[in-house]
């Protein structure tokens, strides 16, 4: 991003839609699909019984008589996004059925294959991810009503009832609430390019609107999420086979690979988001914070990892600010940068409520037998106790990647 001489103009920033980004949901996938074809009912069969089937140890078992059905029939992405969530999420709960002390080692093929197919269509791995989980797992309950909580259900689900129900959507919530801010980025470089400085102030309070509002709707993880229950029943399902001491090994998918794969769970550093944000401002994370995020993109789709690389490639904003002098550029570039660490700072509190307490009490439970084991009938998890689904050290990650958005201040 550094002058270089007499070289050309860049070219102006394409359409949010070439990145499959909508004006209207961003990252978010517009309306997703609730049911598949046809030919694919056995899967959608279990997927809609997921619950009932992991707490009652069956899942496996009909997994195991499940035909195994070609992906010929899935036609556009918002089928092969619907197949990609109900194949993981079933999977998820295969793995993870008798927790992590009663792990496979095997994926059958008749999961394992058209899984893998479907992952290679998106160009997403086959594992659950926020992708999955989140970006195309919603529905309205009034398709007319507006996109907030109470209008809003999971189209597939897991083990955790409302509490997973809670942690889907308000993460939902916070994807929505960065809309006005994903749209400002390529107002903000056009602007730049055309040396319009109001309009490129504009659209960095635009951005800074859109951080604070993606705080506030993360503060409502504590209204419909309940720590016992996101730790000790939900956290096992978002976990992979990458970093994980309960699957050291990895999962070996039947007729795709003699060899086992391993690939993470489920990570807030999936989102698109956080990493466009920081490709705009030229946040410079440490080399092993940076090292995991830049992992972290290759359980984005196709298009919005493209997107983070288009912005990274623009020109610099904060050469631009710094460059102009501009005091009240300065001011609205910064209150960007602070708003993004204190929205970290704010993801540092619910994981220590979720994670670190909610260990803490699981882990006195253990210690005392007559304790009640969470609110499922297995023993909470321990495997991942210091460590996120995504499998990062996650205090010293999230604090580290706080810290270097802080530093990316423009003093005066």
């Amino acid at each position: 991003m550094e002058a270089s001489g007499y070289t050309e103009e860049p070219p102006p920033p394409p359409a949010l839609t070439r990145f499959q980004v909508s004006e209207e949901f961003g990252f978010l996938l517009p309306d997703p699909l609730t049911e598949l074809p046809a030919p694919y009912g056995p899967w959608m069969d279990i997927a809609q019984e997921l619950p009932q089937l992991i707490t009652s140890h069956q899942l496996r078992s009909r997994v195991h008589q499940m035909p195994q059905l070609s992906t010929q029939h899935l036609r556009g992405r918002e089928e092969l996004h619907l197949a990609h969530l109900v194949l993981s999420c079933i999977t998820m709960g295969y793995v993870w059925q008798e927790g992590e002390e009663g792990t496979v080692q095997v994926l059958p093929r008749n999961l394992a294959v058209p899984y893998w197919e479907v992952s290679q269509a998106l160009g997403l791995p086959p594992i659950l991810s926020h992708a999955d989980l989140v970006l195309a797992n919603w529905r309205r309950k009034d398709p007319s009503g507006p996109l907030e909580i109470e209008n809003l259900d999971t189209i597939i689900t897991l083990p955790g009832g409302e509490s997973l129900r809670g942690f889907v959507l308000v993460t939902l919530l916070v994807e929505k609430a960065a809309v006005p801010g994903i749209k400002a980025i390529f107002g903000a470089l056009r602007a730049i390019l055309q040396c319009d400085e109001e309009t490129l102030h504009r659209a960095l309070q635009e951005l800074a609107g859109a951080i604070e509002a993606m705080s506030e709707a993360l503060r409502r993880m504590h209204d419909y999420v309940d720590p016992e229950v996101f730790y000790t029943v939900i956290r096992i399902f978002l976990s992979g086979w990458k970093d994980n001491p309960a699957m050291p090994h990895g999962l070996i998918y039947e007729g795709v690979s003699p060899e086992p794969l391993a690939f993470s769970g489920g990570s807030a550093a999936q989102s698109t988001v956080l990493h466009a944000f920081d490709e705009l401002l030229g946040i410079c994370h440490r080399e092993d914070s940076a090292a995991f995020l830049h992992r972290m993109r290759d359980y984005m789709p196709l298009p919005h990892r493209a997107f983070v690389e288009e912005i990274q490639r623009a020109v610099s904003l904060r050469q631009h600010v710094l460059s102009s002098g501009d005091a009240r550029l300065r001011a609205a570039f910064n209150r960007c940068v602070s708003a993004l660490a204190d929205f970290r700072s704010y993801h540092i509190t619910i994981v220590t409520k979720y994670i670190t307490i909610a260990a803490a009490k699981a882990k006195a439970g253990r210690a005392e037998p007559s304790a009640r084991a969470g609110t499922s009938a297995g023993k909470p998890p321990s495997a991942l106790e210091a460590k996120g689904t995504g499998g990062s050290h996650i205090f010293s990650f999230l604090k580290s990647i706080r810290d270097t958005t802080r530093e990316g201040m423009i003093n005066a």
